[in-house]
Parts: structure tokens; sequence; C-alpha cells
């Protein structure tokens, strides 16, 4: 099974499309600045992260206790990775000074045996390693390692690197099933995938081999954390995780026996892709097959249409199959930015086209939907349905936020949506032995090389906007480019010069084209129209509703277009639904959606809550606009799932 498919090098791959060009660009222009003023508390009215002032007094420079979240560190590592993509796209070189001055201070930071942690080496150090649970020493340590990586890879400089290696081997020396090793993992996973990460830059197997070990041990009996937990009288960092079950951490059973979404939404997604990566690297079919069977649970049967998982508020986990509430929804972005990031990998272990249409699902409507068009304000909680009185808080409502914010005091998700922006170009490309693959339809260019030679691909995307895209490949020696069929294509077709070899499921999935030597142009128009989608009728909150699409678009109501009380708001099923312009004060020239519907608003006596029924109906014209950007013209409602009238 082992898979030669991998991502292009980042540094060639230059993002120019009319909508990610425009957010790719706030992350280097405003979220990298705006999370500095963040990580150093000079942000007016934004919650205080600490972070910097921890590292300087882990570092010895200053006074004092170590305050924040126990993992607030990874904020800073978040920053660090978000500034080496950004530099590897050629867009964030004034950024570089700062970023080594940070580098430095994290190496002053570290402990001489390369242990890293600002909360156990200031607060408790006597209690490195004693909570593996709920402590975060290792999340956080993976966190650290993705970064050193990027960085590395982007600029070349070793400096984070070594320091990247110096706490990895300390890790590899601490857990195993040697004499004197802890037979531990991690609460949260992380570590595996960055470990991975590692291996692949260095060339050390103990990295690789350390992250296998983590895997195979979690669940395994006797259970470490089962052992760890019960040992505590109450939870030492979070009380919610007070009486909490082994399934929260996907350590109830060994990985290769499960064959759910279970538990904490983004540790089953972490989990996932370090099981793609390690499957991919050693043929192990039995652990890719186990990662499939989670992959399907969460996209088939758990999984909102916006590529939304993890339903529930309480411990941000999933919960059983179709238990997807629009209201109460939880669908944290980290959750979305992880299914982005087990996607990929599982099409790049099998070369399967399919996985990129979840990714791309994600991607343009939950993930875009956690950062506003300005860059500066953010979601971490994206439910289908706000009303925005409704959202208050120390009740059952307490998480869903009616505006994006400046910032949060557990912020993982603001970072994670500017890293997976700044390096999307991974993404949109792929490559084998002899092949180049485009998985998202994104305006862009790359420059690689294949076994024939030296190949570049300029994409020019119109998908959006009329299912038009227009590539012009220049190769040396020829070459094969394979170009996924999205889902939603209810045809396609191409003119130009290249010759079609293969294409739909024979080809994974994929248009296979034979690209000449020289140069070669050509067009592909995939045709999609805007249609209303129901839910399987085990969806219990969607019965009775309809949603609109429009090829990987989720669109909703807002407020603003379409007045309150949205759900009194009924929709024909058979209305033709009709292509308008872009809203001028959004981004990206993504069309609006017009569409004829009914009011039917309920009549009462005035004071009454209830009263006999009677109503009262009117015919309006809706205007839909794209999930991603709800909340970028002023607080209001807004509904993804529409009543449906059949006629």
């Amino acid at each position: 099974m082992k898979s030669n498919l991998e991502s292009p090098e980042l540094g060639h791959i230059h993002i120019t499309d009319k909508l990610f060009g425009e957010y790719v660009k706030k992350v280097s222009e405003v979220m990298i600045p705006h999370l500095w003023k963040i990580l150093n508390d000079t942000l007016e009215d934004a919650e205080p992260t600490y972070c910097i002032r921890n590292f300087r007094i882990a570092a010895g420079e200053i006074e004092g206790k170590r305050r924040g979240v126990v993992f607030q560190d990874t904020d800073l590592y978040k920053w660090l990775e978000m500034v080496a993509y950004t530099i590897a796209g050629g867009q964030g070189e004034e950024y570089g000074k700062l970023a080594d001055e940070v580098i430095e201070l994290i190496g002053r930071a570290q402990e001489k045996d390369g242990y890293l942690n600002t909360y156990f080496t200031v607060n408790a150090p006597d209690r490195k390693w004693k909570n593996l649970a709920e402590g975060h020493e290792l999340y956080t340590a993976g966190h650290m390692i993705e970064a050193a990586v990027a960085y590395y890879e982007a600029t070349g400089k070793e400096r984070i690197l070594r320091i990247a290696e110096k706490n990895a081997d300390l890790i590899c020396r601490r857990f195993g099933t040697g004499e004197g090793q802890m037979r531990g993992y991690p609460g949260h996973q992380e570590i595996e995938l960055a470990l991975v990460k590692l291996y692949r830059v260095t060339g050390k197997k103990e990295y690789f081999e350390t992250a296998k070990y983590f895997i195979e041990e979690r669940g395994k009996e006797p259970n470490y954390l089962a052992q760890e937990i019960a040992g505590r009288k109450e939870p030492e960092f979070f009380v919610e995780l007070k009486n909490c079950d082994l399934a929260y951490y996907q350590a109830d059973m060994p990985v290769r026996e499960q064959t759910e979404a279970v538990g904490h939404a983004v540790r089953v997604m972490y989990m996932c892709a370090a099981m793609a990566d390690i499957a991919k690297e050693c043929g192990d079919e039995d652990l890719l097959a186990a990662c499939i069977r989670i992959w399907e649970s969460a996209t088939k049967r758990r999984m909102y249409i916006t590529g939304g998982i993890g339903s529930s508020g309480f411990r941000e986990r999933f919960t059983t199959d179709f238990d997807l509430p629009n209201a109460t929804n939880y669908s944290e972005t980290c959750a979305s930015v992880g299914l982005m990031m087990v996607g990929q990998r599982l099409a790049l272990a099998t070369g399967e086209a399919a996985f990129y249409d979840v990714v791309e699902q994600a991607l343009y409507n939950t993930v875009l939907a956690g950062i506003n068009i300005r860059g500066d304000r953010y979601f971490y909680v994206n439910p289908l349905e706000v009303v925005p009185r409704f959202c208050t808080e120390h009740t059952y409502m307490d998480h869903v936020k009616c505006e994006r914010q400046k910032w949060y005091s557990v912020a993982c998700c603001p970072p994670n949506v500017g890293r997976t922006l700044a390096s999307l170009g991974q993404y949109i490309y792929a490559k084998g032995k002899d092949s180049i693959y485009i998985n998202q339809f994104i305006s862009s260019d790359v420059e690689t090389r294949l076994q024939q030679g030296n190949i570049r691909v300029a994409m020019e995307s119109e998908l959006l906007q009329n299912g038009r895209v227009q590539i012009r490949a220049v190769t040396e020696n020829g070459g094969i480019l394979k170009i996924r069929i999205p889902g939603y294509a209810e045809s396609w077709e191409v003119a130009g010069q290249p010759e079609v070899k293969n294409s739909g499921k024979d080809a994974g999935g994929y248009l296979v084209l034979e690209l000449p030597a020289g140069a070669a142009v050509f067009t592909l128009r995939f045709a999609f129209t805007p249609h209303f989608v129901c839910a399987a009728p085990e969806v219990k909150e969607d019965g009775g509703r309809t949603a609109l699409v429009r090829g990987p678009i989720v669109y909703c109501l807002e407020e603003i277009d379409n007045g309150r009380l949205l759900s009194q708001i009924y929709v024909d099923a058979d209305t033709t639904v009709r292509e308008m312009p872009p809203m001028e004060d959004l981004v990206g020239e993504v069309p609006t959606l017009a569409y004829q519907g009914l009011r039917v608003k309920n009549v009462v006596e005035e004071g009454s809550l209830y009263g006999r029924l009677a109503y009262e109906t009117e015919k309006i014209t809706c205007r839909a606009v794209p999930y991603c950007m709800w909340n970028n013209r002023g607080e209001g409602e807004m509904l993804v799932w529409q009543n449906v009238r059949i006629p």
C-alpha cells in the first residue's frame, strides 16, 4: 500500500485566488500582528494570554507566577508556524527577525535535559509527566515541533529544529516499553503527527517509532489513562473532566479496534491524522482501515452539511449517529481543521479523490467561517442557527457567540485557522513520481519536479463564479496531470490540448490528462446549479427542513437581508433559485442567491404567549449568502436549515 504521493514544497506554491487570496493576505497583514499583540497582552479589550510573559519567567528573565491555561504555550507555537508558512509563501519576510527573537526566547526557556513547558517549569516542576490525561505536555510539545519543522523548511534556519530535537529526544527516552520507560500516552493527541513530521525532516527513526508507540499503546490493557485518572480524587486542570469516560480520550480500546468517531472531536482528528501518516509510511493496511472506519463514522453519520463535527457543547465531543442539532451545535473550528488534515492524509495514502470532497466542504464553510473578512475576529463555535437574544451566558447556549470575538481565553481555534490558510497550498496540489494532482480549485501556481523533469502548473479558477477553471502547464518532458472531479459536479468537459486518458472511479475520482512536452493550455468546465437538499430522515432536527447549496458552498439566510424571525420563513420545494451578484461588502466575488419564500407569522393577542391557531402569510424574496461569510455585516439572526413547504 505504501503510497508515493506527497505535497509539493509550500515555497513553490503561490496563491492568487479572488477568495482565498484575500484570506491568505489577511493572515500576513492582519492576523500575525494581531496575534502578536495578543501574545504580549497589548490588544485593548482582549482576554489576556500571558504568553510571552510566561516564557520570560521560564527563561529566568523576570519573576512571577505562570498564568493562563496549561497549554497556553501553543498560542506562540502556532503563531510561529503561521509566520513560517507566510515566509514560505513569499509574504512574511518582515516577520523573520521577530520570529528569530522568539525562537531564542523559546530556547532560553528550555531546560538542560530538553524539557520545554512553561507551566510545569515554573509552577509545578514536581508534577512533570504526572497528569498526561489533562496536562497537555505532549500536546504542547507537538505544536512546538510542528512550528519548528515549518520554520526550518521555510527558512533553512536550524536553531528551532535543534530545540525541537532536544525536546523530542527527551520524549523518546521517557516513553515506551523499555526498561525504565513510562508506558503512557497523551490525553490530547498531537505529538504523534508532529513526531512523524520531525522524522520526515531529520530521518531519525526513533521519532517515527515513538509516534507509532503512542498510537499503538493507546487503549491497551493495562490501561494507562484509567490507572492515572483513578489515582486522582479530582481533576487537576479541567473540572468538566470529572468522571470522564475513557472514550472521551479515544482510550477505551486499542485504536485498531475502534470503529466510531467518539469523544472529543479534535482529539479524534489529530489521532486519525497520525494513524494515516504512520500507515502510509510503513504500508500498514490494517491501521489505515481502522482510520478509514473512524473517518466514515464521522463524515457519513456525524458531520454537519458545513463540514462541522462534534455536535456537543459539553466536552466538545461527538455524541451518536445523526444527532446534529443546529442552534446548540458546537462544531469547533479546530475540529474542522482536523478533518481537513485527516482527509488530506487519507487521500495521499490511498490516491482516492473523494477524501478531498470533505476537505473542501470543511474548508469553504466551517473553517472560513472561523475568521471574518478583516482577519481580526474569530469564531470558536459554528452553529447553523443563531438568534442573538438566545445566546445567553451561563445557560445551555453559553458556548454560542452571535458575533466573532477578538480572542478567547482558550484560543486554539484562531491560530489554527491562520496556519491552515497560510499553508493552504498543501491542500491544493499533490504529486507522485510521474504525476501532479489538482485537488482544490483555488487560483494558484506550483513548480515542482517529477521523474520526467520539471513541471509548472498555473491555475486560474472561476469555479465559484461560473464553474470554469483554466490551466496552463509547462513541462520539460511531459507528465501526467490528475484533476479531482468534485462530487457536486453534474457534468464536466475539457476544452484544449491534452488527451484525456481516464476519468471517474477507475481513476480514483480523478480526470487523468497526458501532458505533452512544452506548454499546454486547456479549460475545464464543471456544471453545477444551486439547489435545495434534505438531510437523512434520522436527523431529527432537519425533518421538514431544507438547506441551499451551490458547488462547495453552503448558503444561509441573515437577518440583515431577510428581516427578523427567520424561523417563520418557508420555501417551496420546487422553487427556482436565481444566481445574483455578490454582496459589495463581502469578498471573493461569490454569487448570492435569491428565491421566493413565504413568511408565516403566528397571530396571538397582544400580551399573550399562546392563542388559538391563527396566522398571516406574506410572499417574500429571500436572499442567501455563503455561510462562511455570515456576521460580516453586523449582528443578527442566521439560519441554514429552512422550513420547506410541499406544494
